[in-house]
């Protein structure tokens, strides 16, 4: 391998043992760059026939050694400090990726029997739709010491892509065995949610992603009540009456979450936002194989939720584009595959949107005071989060939060910023299976999938951001 790049000795005799390309790219006869990559995610999503940009090389990358570690496109796996080491140095390639994390070894067993590591097919589909490289950090191999530098790596680049996995968010003890506890990948994710910057990439977050992604978005809400309840002080603020302001909304939204059950069926899930279900419980049924995406609708059953919740939502659903829902109604029917056994509720996701919404209206007239404070990351919050479609597990039962919108508003700009979650795997063909046990879908099966198109519009729309 000829290193190109002007690399100190050690480091490029490191980079030809270990295999590593510093040219990004596979396909392509120039190296792939940001602007290359989002030019041919357009080029995909303009029609459903189109044929291939990279004529002669439609599905190069099948094969036996289409698995991480093993070959190029696959050889960047950052399992260990030393790799890691390796990859702050060179960040011509990490900005030139699309990261992808990895919570727990594989996203479930399909119904032949076979563990499924859909990372892989992540980097399929944005290899050969857009010769877009891309990074794996399995979290459950190398562990997690330092969040907040793993998650200012990864916002650097045009993505990241927070994967499955079998381990419930409610239950810390299902993440034994991994090197990654609960608290080491929710530490994670709170740092991503905060890490959506003007010059940062978006995040999708993907089925256990999705549930981790709603956790902290209640996590950063406790904070934030936490913190701001014991200061005392803010600059900029003599009379004090800024902090007392924002005190008064977060004692409000603490007695709001504090009352907020969760009801399922008329059962009560979690009783309030301090227990373990309140963000993710048990779905009523285990949903497996192809859905069609619907709207979101308020569900019948929902007036233990304060109206002020469901008028937050409105408001954010009228003001704001989440991608999902414009598709939903321009796009023919979405099919989509779902895999999984746990939910995000419903009432979790309306209550951090109506806290956010709360908290961003009260913080900006007082933004000044705040940024010079040690509250000032809380300039860093998401301003809403937008439910935007379900899907039916059958007659009577609903995944009612399928995917959601999590929208950042620029204090100074009011630029939106958007990053996506999502319950069900747009990666995943009809038969559920990962790329290296299954052929390689060509061009033109990506270009026709409706799980695929959602994944590279939510990666072209939150790359222009």
């Amino acid at each position: 391998m000829k290193v190109s790049l002007d690399q100190n000795p050690l480091q490029a005799a490191t980079l030809q043992k270990m295999g590593w390309r510093t040219r990004p790219g596979i396909l392509g006869h120039h190296a792939a760059s940001p602007q290359s990559i989002h030019a041919l995610l357009g080029y995909f999503l303009n029609d459903r026939d189109s044929p291939t940009p990279f004529p002669g090389r439609d599905g190069l990358l099948d094969g036996s050694l289409f698995e991480w570690g093993v070959a190029p496109p696959l050889e960047k796996v950052i399992a260990s400090h030393a790799e890691l080491d390796l990859l702050l140095g060179l960040p011509e390639i990490y900005r030139n990726s699309v990261s992808v994390v990895e919570p727990w070894k594989n996203v479930g067993i399909n119904v032949q029997g076979e563990e499924v590591r859909a990372s892989k097919n992540i980097a399929y589909i944005l290899q050969q739709v857009a010769d877009s490289d891309s990074i794996l950090y399995p979290m459950w191999q190398s562990g997690i010491t330092n969040h907040k530098r793993i998650a200012s790596i990864l916002s650097a680049g045009i993505a990241t892509v927070v994967q499955g996995g079998n381990p419930s968010v409610h239950d810390a003890a299902s993440f034994n065995g991994s090197s990654a506890s609960l608290e080491d990948i929710l530490d994670l994710v709170d740092e991503l949610l905060l890490h959506r910057f003007s010059s940062s990439g978006p995040s999708i977050f993907i089925c256990l992603g999705h549930q981790l992604a709603a956790a902290s978005q209640v996590r950063l809400i406790k904070r934030v009540v936490r913190e701001v309840s014991s200061t005392n002080y803010v600059p900029l603020d003599a009379g004090g009456t800024a902090l007392a302001s924002l005190q008064r909304v977060c004692q409000h939204i603490a007695d709001v979450g504090a009352a907020l059950p969760v009801i399922k069926n008329g059962k009560i899930i979690a009783s309030g936002w301090h227990d373990t279900m309140f963000a993710v419980a048990p779905n009523e049924q285990v949903e497996i194989g192809t859905r069609r995406l619907l709207a979101y609708r308020r569900r019948a059953g929902s007036e233990h939720i304060p109206d002020e919740l469901h008028g937050a939502h409105a408001l954010i659903a009228d003001e704001l584009e989440g991608v999902i829902d414009t598709m939903l109604k321009m796009e023919r029917e979405l099919r989509i595959e779902m895999f999984h056994s746990d939910e995000v509720n419903e009432e979790a996701i309306l209550f951090s949107n109506w806290a956010f919404k709360q908290l961003h209206d009260t913080i900006v007239p007082l933004r000044y005071q705040i940024a010079v404070s040690p509250l000032s990351w809380l300039l860093n919050l998401p301003y809403a989060v937008e439910i935007l479609s379900q899907t039916e597990v059958d007659a009577d039962t609903l995944t009612e939060v399928s995917t959601t919108c999590i929208y950042y508003k620029d204090w100074e700009t009011h630029t939106i910023r958007r990053s996506f979650t999502c319950q069900f795997h747009p990666e995943l063909m009809a038969d559920i299976r990962d790329i290296g046990k299954r052929e390689g879908p060509r061009y033109a099966e990506l270009k026709d999938n409706d799980g695929v198109r959602l994944l590279v519009r939510l990666l072209y729309h939150g790359m222009q951001e």
